[in-house]
């Protein structure tokens, strides 16, 4: 039963029934509730005292609001969400970009915006019991996990998705945002790094009238100035907030996040409900302010309200400084791009410092460039001095080059690493201009390397050895982890194996697991890294910054119903690989230590086109392991992950995936 009639335009609020009522009480409680609504209206038509009402733009007035990618990536300031809510009866709102469609489901089959219906119900009752008064989505697509920060935005309309959410910004004129840090860490999703990049520029845009001018001229928005605005995490300027005092309404701030958190089961946050981690002291970073920055606050809201003019600081140290000459190793594109856009926004107090670390093929030569600048109007020669660990060749220890008047130049260093397995290493490039010595250092990271000869008569029947064994092995050892732990090689490694028929690749993986585990079913091929699985990476276009150009697929050796089976994930045409990728081939068989896996796959469906001068690609395999004989179906057991070319975060960053040169 409900309060109020649909269409009569009121909110449909379920009633709680008395043990033993039924219909007919409950709607003898609705004529009831009917008439007291009348009573009420009459009251206010005749009342000369009516009490002010919050309406229009004053019902919409915010206290913090919170930006982020994803439902359930409140996660972080759950507690401090809750603080302010139901601790000091601030409003909060939220701002989703998404709503996750495009993440794994462990309570259920619904995927893609099936799955954002579903992760919206969940978020919204976890945002009830925080007490976040506003929820919002800017309608983006969650399309695939990547690493890229480039590619969100193309995808998502970048220009586009900041007015949405300026938009909301001057509609709900928060004091505070607080959102996710968009630095390029090995790890970090490319859809939160957009969160934060749009958050910051939507601090600035919202307080100018020249950004998005037609929400002033037609929409009847003003233009807002936030006051303060902040990352999760600690840092050098900030706050942290002690979220174990009592909430007026019982419990303590952690308490409360972790019992909210607890409705993203579909996201396996179902027992989040007694994490002791998020009743810890909750740290922020202030990256924004009209106010003083500071180092030690104890409340997000230190230095508020601020009325008049306000306009935005810049904490010391981000003031402009004369550029000078430059001398530096360019960084891979997601950090070159980061670095330029953190200038851009004067926000350096708060930005990842990186040493610039780049992929580079062991046994091979590479390219790395030296990035030079010379802003005066004289042009200087210089000597650049090259160093590199032992056993690493370089085309020159030594070079005389001249920094031009005025202009910015890019000069190619090869690199040649030791063949193998070799250790990162670090290469520096030091020279002297007017007197002023300039120095930079690149750490080099290498990946392997692996011929793929041409084989015939290659069977992929289960078992059978036949020319496979001719082929060389590459083992994938204990050591080679990424993620969690592995504690010997039969709890969890392997080998593989791989040729090519100038048409097709073929891969065997033998995977050495002592708890093999079976628990996804056949209308759930979906969400590889859940159970024991094996993940195949190509890319056609090798070192590419994100994988929407590649060809992934996950291998389930057995499903229930003791099938293997596979689909594509986060790649340029995901999906179950009937409809995906129909050409590719798969067996699976149990061996005496585990299990192993056959795959044939066209070069047309890797989208590989060698030529007689180009038939190098990236390449990895990835290993996931459960042990968990016990577990339910469709959950997820990851427990730990392996790889040939292993790196955090490395099954969306092609840059980090090993190379193979087709023979």
């Amino acid at each position: 039963m409900f309060a109020f009639d649909r269409e009569m335009g009121f909110n449909a609020t379920p009633l709680r029934l008395a043990p033993g009522g039924g219909v007919a009480s409950a709607w003898r409680m609705k004529s009831r509730i009917w008439a007291a609504v009348g009573v009420a209206c009459l009251g206010i038509v005749g009342s000369a005292e009516t009490p002010s009402v919050r309406q229009g733009a004053a019902l919409l007035k915010t206290d913090l609001l919170g930006v982020f990618a994803h439902p359930d990536d409140e996660t972080g300031v759950a507690g401090t969400l809750a603080h302010y809510a139901l601790g000091q009866g601030k409003v909060v709102a939220n701002v989703y970009c998404t709503r996750g469609e495009g993440g794994g489901n462990m309570v259920g089959t619904q995927s893609g915006p099936a799955l954002g219906v579903l992760r919206e119900a969940e978020l919204r009752d976890c945002l009830n019991r925080l007490g976040v008064r506003y929820a919002y989505f800017l309608d983006r697509e969650d399309f695939a996990y990547t690493e890229s920060l480039s590619v969100t935005l193309e995808k998502w309309d970048h220009e586009d998705t900041l007015r949405r959410l300026v938009r909301l910004v001057r509609s709900l004129r928060p004091e505070v945002i607080v959102t996710m840090n968009p630095a390029p860490n090995p790890g970090q999703h490319g859809n939160h790094q957009a969160a934060g990049l749009l958050a910051i520029e939507a601090f600035t845009a919202a307080g100018d009238p020249q950004w998005f001018p037609e929400q002033l001229a037609k929409e009847g928005l003003s233009v807002w100035q936030p006051r303060k605005l902040y990352y999760g995490g600690p840092g050098g300027t900030g706050a942290t907030l002690d979220l174990s005092k009592p909430l007026p309404g019982g419990g303590t701030a952690g308490e409360i996040a972790g019992q909210a958190l607890a409705n993203h089961r579909s996201q396996a946050f179902g027992n989040f409900a007694n994490s002791p981690w998020l009743r810890r002291p909750q740290s922020f970073t202030l990256v924004e302010s009209v106010v003083p920055f500071a180092t030690d606050e104890t409340d997000l809201f230190r230095g508020l309200p601020v009325t008049g003019e306000v306009r935005r600081g810049f904490a010391p140290g981000d003031e402009p400084l004369a550029e000078g000459f430059q001398l530096r190793f360019v960084p891979r594109p997601a950090v070159d791009h980061y670095q330029q856009w953190v200038a851009r926004q004067r926000i350096g107090h708060v930005a990842a410092q990186y040493v610039t670390d780049l992929p580079v093929t062991a046994g091979a030569i590479n390219d790395v460039f030296l990035y030079t600048a010379n802003p005066t109007a004289e042009g200087v020669n210089a000597t650049v001095r090259f160093t590199a660990p032992p056993g690493w060749k370089l085309n020159f220890e030594e070079v005389n080059m001249r920094f031009s008047a005025q202009r910015t130049n890019r000069m190619r260093v090869i690199v040649t690493p030791p063949e193998g397995r070799p250790a990162d290493g670090e290469i520096t490039a030091v020279t002297t201009v007017q007197g002023r010595e300039l120095r930079t250092t690149a750490r080099l990271h290498p990946v392997p390397l692996v011929q793929v000869p041409v084989a015939s008569g290659l069977n992929l029947a289960a078992g059978d050895f036949g020319n496979w064994a001719a082929l060389p092995a590459h083992a994938i050892a204990p050591a080679l982890t990424w993620q969690g732990t592995v504690a010997n090689a039969a709890d969890c490694s392997g080998e593989f194996r791989v040729a090519h028929d100038r048409t097709n690749v073929f891969v065997e993986v033998r995977v050495r697991d002592d708890r093999v585990v079976s628990n996804i079913e056949p209308n759930d091929i979906k969400g590889h890294w859940r159970s024991d699985s094996v993940e195949l990476c190509f890319d056609p276009r090798t070192g590419a910054e994100h994988t929407l150009g590649c060809y992934k697929v996950g291998i389930f050796p057995f499903d229930t119903a003791g099938t293997v089976r596979a689909a594509r994930d986060a790649d340029a045409n995901p999906g179950e690989i009937a409809e995906s990728a129909p050409g590719t081939r798969l067996v699976s068989w149990k061996t005496e230590d585990g299990y192993a896996i056959r795959a044939m796959i066209p070069f047309a469906e890797i989208g590989l086109r060698p030529t007689k001068d180009e038939r190098e690609f990236g390449f990895n395999v990835l290993i996931y392991d459960g042990d968990k004989p016990d577990a339910a179906k469709g959950e997820n057991i990851n427990r730990s992950r392996l790889a040939w070319s292993p790196r955090p975060g490395v099954q969306g960053r092609p840059e980090d995936w090993g190379r193979a040169r087709l023979e």
